[in-house]
């Protein structure tokens, strides 16, 4: 019921853990209830659209992104934004396999922007 909740509140699956840890005493969810706090969000319709972890490699690529519109010789930074971005694609790739995202989606940097803005 906590993690409901939360998850109400807009509290992501992270956030939810570790206020659980540190204000309730719950260590590790999986072993009390029988279910990931991700699985307890998914059955009640509480899970966002995009798994939590794209979403925070996304908003770092945006981050960077404008980062290198302003600083255009950055190279450090650039090398930086290409391993991030051959991250989300390798992420992307799996998500596609495990029919989380659908198989048309494609990362473009704009995009990203839109999904945060969301």
């Amino acid at each position: 019921k906590l993690v409901i909740d939360l998850a109400k509140k807009g509290y992501s699956s992270s956030m939810i853990g570790t206020i659980l840890r540190d204000q309730y005493g719950v260590s590790d969810v999986k072993t009390v209830v029988g279910k990931s706090i991700t699985q307890i969000m998914k059955e009640n319709n509480l899970y966002p659209e995009y798994p939590e972890d794209l979403l925070n490699l996304f908003k770092q690529a945006v981050n960077l992104y404008d980062h290198l519109m302003r600083h255009k010789r950055d190279k450090t930074s650039k090398k930086g934004f290409e391993n991030l971005v051959s991250k989300i694609r390798r992420l992307i790739k799996y998500y596609k396999r495990r029919k989380v995202l659908p198989p048309y989606f494609e990362f473009d940097v704009e995009k990203a922007r839109l999904i945060i803005q969301k």
